[in-house]
């Protein structure tokens, strides 16, 4: 049996050498070339600028650059698909019903404002808020599945495909997995 003395001694040396190998691995290399700082900075600062530069743009511009890039998104999207004619209407309900209102979102509620209500209060604006966007969800999703009902096989791969990735064609998260691909996709075999 271990005795009391035994499991201190023991704890304390696995504490001491955690935490030796957790600072060795915080540490500086000890002889760093001189353009290694430099690049790590830029990088740092290339990584950080996209994020400030969002903050700071008018959210007037942002929706249109949204609204941009979401167009991009859908035009190829299109061509890969190569819709006949027949398919056209359906594709145009579908745009139709994935654009994002018109108004984008309505005014966020101040936050003093929004802490001088009382809690039913606040859970009643919260739970409206949830039933819109469930409102929206259902037309997207419905609106998506009639199209996708449009498709032949081969083309409803295809949309599968590139649709899979960022949740539908409005989501955010197209951004893909750490091999640049979709999230969740299976590793290529090879």
């Amino acid at each position: 049996m271990i005795s009391l003395r035994q499991r201190i001694v023991w704890a304390s040396l696995l504490g001491s050498a955690a935490l030796a190998s957790s600072g060795a691995f915080a540490q500086a290399p000890a002889a760093p070339t001189a353009a290694a700082p430099t690049a790590a900075v830029a990088q740092a600062d290339n990584a950080a600028a996209p994020k400030a530069q969002h903050k700071r743009m008018d959210p007037a511009k942002r929706m249109e650059r949204m609204q941009e890039h979401r167009a991009k998104r859908l035009a190829a999207l299109k061509e890969k698909l190569k819709l006949n004619a027949g398919q056209e209407g359906a594709w145009s309900t579908f745009t139709a019903a994935s654009q994002p209102p018109a108004g984008a979102r309505p005014p966020r509620m101040d936050r003093a404002e929004f802490a001088k209500l009382t809690t039913p209060e606040r859970l009643e604006r919260m739970q409206a808020r949830q039933a819109e966007r469930s409102a929206m969800f259902a037309k997207r999703a419905d609106a998506t599945k009639t199209f996708y009902a449009t498709l032949t096989p081969e083309q409803q791969k295809t949309f599968d495909a590139e649709t899979a990735h960022f949740g539908g064609p409005r989501g955010h998260h197209g951004h893909g997995g750490p091999d640049g691909g979709p999230r969740g996709a299976a590793p290529a075999k090879g």
